[in-house]
């Protein structure tokens, strides 16, 4: 398995980080992807890829929330993100995208700061990772104006007509433990139908932790849940949908075929 979405930098999780980790190897898990939200968050990210090399890898991107808080200062950020991916060690650019659940900037400045990190993306030559809420129809239409990044919605919330636009598109869909929750039905309706080398398994952790654990805090550990959900939905063994995912998420973020154990190197 490999938890192509977590935030091993949030405090929740950081302070727990090598036990972590080796709860997660013992669970079946063979690599952990920790998501970048700001620039400092994505300095973190690759302080921890040293400390677990070829079992953490990180992203890089500035969030709908750190863009907000950056306010002018924004695209002071875009540049320091240029310079740090132009560094190397960053599979992916994000998570990056819009948000108009909540409060944040007018969508016209969300959609240009997003448009503007699509376009870092395709010069570094890197998938996207991709944050959408309540901004389906806007998200949609900016992704068709940039067909020359791919890459991967997260947390996949939404329903059927978004899941046909996202996928005609060219792009995956990852599952969290929203998945496994009792009212989901909706997005177990396109877990069930996707094309299978589209399916991506994550925990967002610390975050959205999936039943049995539902209410505790998520790690990387807790991933197997879902996938254990997802095959139940897709009528397959449990075998047979880590395969699957697994070698979506090696082929999407180019990491090798075989992992390091979670050998973590002192502070």
């Amino acid at each position: 398995m490999i938890d192509t979405h977590c935030h091993l930098t949030h405090s929740r999780i950081a302070d727990d980080f090598e036990p972590a980790l080796r709860r997660a190897a013992a669970a079946g898990v063979e690599a952990c992807v920790t998501i970048g939200t700001g620039v400092a968050d994505a300095e973190a990210g690759l302080e921890l890829r040293r400390r677990a090399p070829g079992f953490v890898f990180c992203t890089a991107g500035i969030d709908p929330f750190h863009a907000h808080a950056a306010g002018a200062g924004f695209d002071a950020e875009l540049e320091r993100l240029e310079e740090l991916l132009a560094g190397g060690g960053f599979v992916a650019v994000g998570e990056i995208g819009l948000d108009y659940y909540y409060d944040l900037d007018p969508r016209e400045i969300q959609i240009a700061r997003f448009a503007a990190q699509l376009d870092l993306a395709a010069r570094a030559g890197l998938p996207v990772v991709i944050h959408v809420r309540e901004a389906h129809e806007d998200m949609a239409a900016v992704l068709a104006e940039h067909p020359e990044v791919g890459g991967v919605i997260h947390s996949f919330t939404a329903g059927p007509p978004q899941a046909k636009r996202y996928l005609e598109l060219g792009w995956l869909l990852a599952f969290n433990g929203v998945l496994t929750f009792k009212n989901s039905h909706t997005v177990r309706d396109v877990a069930g139908v996707a094309p299978v080398d589209r399916l991506l398994v994550e925990t967002d952790s610390p975050y959205l932790a999936p039943v049995p654990v539902r209410g505790q805090r998520c790690e990387p550990a807790h991933v197997a849940h879902t996938l254990r959900r997802l095959a139940e939905i897709r009528g397959v063994t449990l075998a047979e949908m880590d395969a699957r995912t697994t070698d979506n998420a090696r082929r999407l973020f180019g990491l090798p075929a075989q992992v390091a154990k979670p050998a973590v190197a002192p502070d």
